[in-house]
């Protein structure tokens, strides 16, 4: 039997990664995209030593307006059907909002939120056309809580990925198409060290952190059951329910004293 394909974005590192590995041990071949095209080829030497798999390396910066077009265009060329979709490409912009000046900011938002819904909206036809599909939006308990200040629009893109990611589930989950939006919280990976806030999260406690294999095991588990929206781990679990029923206005407050301790404004 032909072998599923999983399309990866951000699969250089950390949770990325980690779904790649999750994806190839579970019988998947795999296109994995990055702007890092050295450390993908070693990822994907390393996941089919490992697998036995195809592991198929295409470079991709999301910041730029074509890249969407650019990779389908690569994947048929190439003829590669994606079966499975992981959106995990991302970063964060540290520090006030007007520190940055607009081209950083609209970058950010390309990669984050346009790149997200253009990447699924081409890809999505086909898994409905072939009745199978699964897509894993990797948002964030952030998009669940009240933001503290700095990095001000992480939040807000990681709260369109799970309300698009639940929209989108309930619209296509008849076709045998899964969608789920995968919500970690403090996750060991690359991400603190690329926006350099990576001394402020050591002072985080430990019991709060999960690594990114866990994270990219739950989120297969949860997408194959079809789940919309699921939350990385019983402590996020609770922060996410306290924010539902306590009073807003102490959540906001500690939500702001927490930020301090980890967050340069």
């Amino acid at each position: 039997m032909k072998r599923r394909v999983a399309l990866i974005t951000g699969a250089s590192s950390g949770i990325g990664e980690a779904f790649a590995d999750v994806f190839a041990a579970e019988g998947f071949d795999l296109v994995v995209t990055a702007r890092r095209e050295d450390r993908l080829r070693a990822v994907a030497e390393r996941l089919e030593r490992q697998h036995g798999g195809r592991v198929h390396v295409i470079a991709v910066d999301f910041a730029r307006r074509d890249a969407a077009d650019r990779l389908c265009a690569e994947l048929s060329a190439r003829r590669i059907d994606v079966d499975a979709l992981v959106n995990n490409a991302g970063y964060g912009v540290p520090g006030a909002y007007t520190v940055s000046p607009w081209s950083r900011h609209d970058d950010f938002l390309q990669v984050m939120v346009t790149a997200v819904a253009e990447l699924t909206h081409r890809l999505l036809p086909a898994m409905v056309a072939r009745g199978y599909g699964r897509i894993i939006n990797v948002a964030s308990l952030a998009g669940l809580t009240p933001p503290p200040a700095g990095h001000t629009l992480y939040a807000a893109s990681k709260a369109f990925v799970i309300k698009f990611s639940e929209a989108l589930s309930h619209e296509v989950r008849s076709a045998g198409v899964h969608v789920t939006a995968v919500c970690p919280g403090f996750t060991l990976s690359e991400f603190h060290d690329v926006t350099g806030t990576r001394e402020q999260m050591k002072r985080l406690p430990r019991w709060l952190w999960m690594d990114a294999r866990t994270v990219a095991r739950q989120g297969f588990d949860a997408v194959s059951l079809g789940t919309p929206v699921y939350i990385n781990g019983r402590i996020n679990r609770t922060i996410a329910a306290l924010v539902r029923y306590l009073p807003q206005w102490l959540v906001g407050t500690v939500g702001r004293r927490l930020g301090k301790t980890y967050r340069k404004v």
